[in-house]
């Protein structure tokens, strides 16, 4: 199924569901006119009304609700998490004539524990495949490998509930590549990603706002020229997500990107808007899946060749499509 289709697929479902977060409260009777009660009715006990009364619903696990953006929650101690987590990156600026695409599919598989409230630390080992035919700027190409490893380290500094809605937590994601994410070239990189994460519960366990602000700094060496590499990548992501559903949050996402030649954001070479429906639903208390979609809807890039080209296609593609499995233990 192609990227479009599963947006399409994913924003029908949240017009079918939109009903279930606009319903009406009904009166206590569930019926409308009629006799009035007698003022000499007995009102329920304190008792009855402990028995008849639901039960607060718990508070949802943000982590993996919004899509490409990370929500606030970092797990108590003791915690443990394995998650299968993938990027397809999709279409990119034809070199000329005759068949074009670009398609670079990015792995991760993580082992995640908690060793104490609030701190979570992940292991990863990541993998790539990469097809490439008649790109600007680019060489044809078909090949998957390994792609190094990381480890993250998240802390959550303030956690949000219904009687507090905010949660704030920073991540750092040192990590070791292989691949060139573009060009698709070997390799020797080191990239440190900083995370900053909020996210709020506007309405109580029905519906959220999670917000990513994103530098991710890279250096290293391109194996067989020898030749030196550099960039850098501003991020700033948002997701608003309502529970449509049992366990089931669906919402849209808006991301704006900055990619950069230079290891401080030194010379700007892409810009682009992306945005999509982001997915997330529990099969059971510890096993959820989360999947996004972020088409490129504005963007530009500073090369003159390029620079009134639609689009910013130098450093980011037109489509991304993210799918997430996680299983808790």
């Amino acid at each position: 199924m192609t990227p479009v289709r599963i947006a399409v697929a994913l924003l029908l479902a949240a017009c079918s569901c939109a009903p279930a977060l606009a319903g009406s409260d009904d009166g206590k009777d569930g019926k409308s006119g009629g006799p009035a009660r007698s003022s000499k009715a007995k009102s329920p006990s304190p008792e009855t009304k402990a028995k008849t009364s639901s039960p607060e619903k718990e508070d949802v696990d943000t982590e993996h609700l919004f899509g490409f953006t990370e929500g606030t929650d970092a797990g108590e101690k003791g915690q443990q998490e394995v998650v299968f987590d993938s990027v397809s990156r999709i279409g990119k600026r034809r070199a000329g004539p005759g068949p074009s695409h670009y398609r670079a599919f990015d792995a991760r598989l993580g082992y995640q524990f908690d060793p104490i409230d609030r701190l979570s630390i992940e292991f990863s080992a990541f993998g790539t495949l990469h097809r490439v035919r008649t790109i600007a700027d680019l060489d044809d190409k078909a090949f998957g490998t390994f792609d190094g490893a990381s480890i993250d380290v998240k802390y959550q500094f303030l956690k949000g509930s219904a009687e507090q809605p905010v949660g704030f937590a920073l991540e750092v994601r040192p990590r070791f590549t292989r691949i060139l994410p573009i060009e698709g070239n070997g390799a020797d990189v080191f990239d440190l990603e900083t995370l900053a994460q909020v996210d709020v519960q506007i309405v109580p366990n029905t519906l959220w706002y999670g917000s990513n602000v994103s530098f991710e700094p890279a250096v290293g060496r391109q194996r067989g020229s020898g030749e030196g590499y550099r960039s850098s990548t501003f991020v700033w992501s948002n997701a608003l997500v309502g529970e449509v559903a049992d366990k089931t949050y669906l919402g849209p996402e808006l991301r704006y990107l900055r990619g950069y030649d230079g290891a401080f954001l030194n010379r700007l070479e892409s810009q682009a808007l992306t945005l999509g429906p982001a997915l997330h639903h529990r099969f059971t208390e510890k096993a959820w899946i989360t999947l996004a979609y972020a088409g490129q809807i504005w963007g530009r890039d500073s090369d003159p060749a390029f620079a009134r080209r639609a689009l910013g296609l130098g450093q980011f593609e037109r489509h991304a499509v993210r799918l997430k499995l996680g299983l808790e233990f």
